[in-house]
């Protein structure tokens, strides 16, 4: 192999001057194929240039090769489950069920098709060699983690499961500022969208039969009472407890993860959403009292509250400590059906693509990605509206005059008998609008964030 990694370095040497710089490796990979992004090939330089000095010399270059080989000779030997020199699509089943991925022989077969030269349906170690030779990807985790549901995505609400991060990603700090990217292009695509996050609440607060409110009308409504900038009200609040919530699930995920799993043992589906789901209602429990200022703010008058401190200052001195809580139970039991039907239907849609589009790759590409997030995420918010409806009515009832202090069963009650099953949905069509621009917004945010931050492409 040595003689054939010289050769390849001297093609790829383009000014002949014995060493690469990011460009020759870059045109000269993509002229046979072998890589196809910039993102690919600065991973390769900055691995394999040792004394950061802007170039690939030939020790450099000999030593990545031979020292990437050896990673791939142990991702190949860890799926070769019955020692015969070739992986087969059941032990590709098998070893991403041990990852708590499940897919079908017929997926497992398209990955080795992706992979396998000669059309035997195995890949032996050569072909496997010369699949993965100048590819970053050094293990079939690879995989799963194209399909990783992205932090970066953002369309307003707090019940999603938290993200994935391998060890590699946590002992390096690329954890830290994956979720700080995401937190800034929350921060960006909340406050862009704050209008019709506000008009949503106004309309689930005020959107009876007696009292009609349609999209045009609210909005014309809200400029009215309080002119332009009061389309951004609560927004602050909806700003600020993103970095507390995103904090105290990422940290309360983890725990639960290790109480779910034994030592070693990955994470399954069934497990991630159970320790997802957990690690939600923990951080609800933990900001929820700025979920109420939110609301209170959102719903208030101009005038009523002169910001976030004096409105939680009102709210203690009328009402107590116990309002701090108010809708607290559907917020909590609206987290099962929002996590649950989000990682089904992208679970199912990652399946469907698998299926019938991965014939060079399993890698979906952006697009794909943010259309399955997207759709999941709607899925999910579609069961829970309801849960979610009652929880704001109750945050905001004790503003209403004339409005009797219900609990949740008993709100359920009402609004179904005095707007039937669509009383449930007030608010969704605004709700739904803000979805599209909230992802497309939160994902360009989040990917100059992590150019900015300083992390690698995975």
């Amino acid at each position: 192999m040595d003689s054939l990694y010289g050769d390849l370095f001297w093609y790829l040497d383009y000014n002949e001057d014995g060493t690469l710089d990011i460009s020759e490796l870059q045109e000269g990979l993509e002229d046979v194929w072998v890589i196809h992004s910039l993102e690919e090939a600065k991973k390769i330089f900055t691995t394999g240039d040792v004394n950061k000095d802007g170039k690939l010399d030939f020790e450099e270059f000999m030593k990545y090769l031979k020292d990437h080989e050896k990673k791939m000779k142990l991702a190949f030997k860890s799926l070769d489950k019955n020692n015969d020199g070739k992986i087969e699509a059941s032990e590709i089943v098998q070893s991403l069920q041990t990852l708590g991925l499940t897919i079908s022989e017929k997926q497992a077969e398209l990955i080795l098709q992706s992979i396998d030269a000669d059309g035997t349906m195995t890949v032996d170690w050569n072909e496997w060699r010369d699949y993965f030779l100048f590819n970053p990807v050094t293990d079939i985790e690879e995989i799963i983690r194209f399909w990783k549901h992205s932090t970066g995505i953002d369309i307003g609400d707090s019940l999603t499961i938290p993200d994935e991060f391998t060890e590699d990603e946590k002992k390096s700090g690329q954890w830290w500022r994956q979720l700080l990217a995401g937190g800034v292009a929350g921060a960006v695509s909340r406050t862009s969208t704050a209008p019709l996050d506000r008009l949503k609440i106004m309309m689930q607060v005020h959107g009876s039969k007696s009292d009609k409110m349609n999209i045009f009308g609210g909005f014309r409504q809200m400029v009215k009472e309080g002119g332009v900038r009061s389309l951004w009200r609560g927004n602050g609040t909806n700003v600020i407890k993103i970095a507390p919530e995103t904090a105290v699930k990422f940290w309360a995920y983890e725990q639960y993860k290790k109480l779910l799993t034994e030592e070693g043992q990955k994470v399954g589906t069934f497990e991630r959403f159970i320790s997802g789901s957990m690690a939600g209602a923990t951080a609800q429990t933990f900001i929820y009292p700025m979920e109420v200022m939110k609301t209170r703010l959102a719903v208030g008058k101009t005038g009523q509250y002169s910001g976030i401190y004096d409105c939680a200052k009102k709210i203690l001195k009328h009402e107590g400590l116990g309002a701090f809580y108010k809708g607290y139970v559907p917020n909590l039991l609206g987290i099962i059906p929002y996590a649950g039907i989000d990682l089904a239907v992208y679970e199912l849609l990652k399946s469907y693509w698998l299926d019938n589009f991965a014939k060079d790759s399993v890698n979906p590409g952006v697009m794909v990605l943010l259309g399955c997030g997207a759709l999941s995420s709607t899925c999910g918010q579609l069961a829970s509206y309801p849960l979610a409806l009652v929880r704001t009515r109750m945050q905001a009832q004790a503003m209403l005059e004339g409005s009797p202090q219900l609990n949740m069963v008993g709100l359920f009650r009402r609004i179904i008998s005095k707007e039937g099953i669509p009383g449930l949905y007030r608010g969704i069509t605004p709700n739904f609008m803000k979805v599209l621009p909230a992802v497309g917004i939160s994902y360009v945010v989040y990917e100059n964030m992590k150019q900015t931050l300083g992390v690698t492409q995975k």
